[in-house]
């Protein structure tokens, strides 16, 4: 039975590990050592003070996959929002429904903070991702466009 939690201090390696499968997935080659990306893991979630957060569905002792997220402010008014960085579900446990565990786990959290609303973007040549939000009954807002600079 797949279980979620928040990360916690110690995750940080089985999290890399599945940074790392990200990486491969979009056609990148994961940068640095092992240690090395367990330890940006951990300094990114578990920093003082840590700059984002995760959800993390376990198979037991395996990591099945994460949920990174941060919350922004102001969303509507004075509310704030729950923006989803990244989620990810292990080859090997995806269709079984642990990408929607982990959207569960984060419109839970959305709702014990009172946040206003969950977003996040996904790649336009992701179909697959594409389909699974909108099985969830999420649709694309078009009156946004994405930027990204690197400072």
């Amino acid at each position: 039975m797949i279980a979620l939690a928040d990360a916690v201090p110690g995750d940080e390696t089985a999290i890399a590990a599945l940074c790392a499968e990200l990486d491969e997935f979009y056609g990148s080659l994961p940068q640095g050592l092992p240690a090395e990306r367990a330890a940006q893991v951990r300094d990114v979630l578990f920093g003082d003070p840590p700059l984002a957060r995760a959800l993390v569905a376990w198979d037991g002792e395996a990591p099945a996959g994460f949920a990174a997220y941060s919350f922004l402010w102001p969303a509507v008014g004075l509310a704030a929002s729950l923006y989803l960085k990244e989620l990810y579900v292990a080859e090997a446990y995806r269709r079984t429904g642990v990408g929607r565990l982990l959207m569960d786990g984060l419109y839970d959290v959305a709702r014990r903070r009172r946040l206003s609303r969950v977003e996040w973007t996904t790649d336009t040549s992701n179909v697959g991702a594409q389909a699974f939000y909108e099985s969830l009954g999420a649709r694309p807002l078009a009156s946004k466009i994405f930027y990204r600079a690197v400072p």
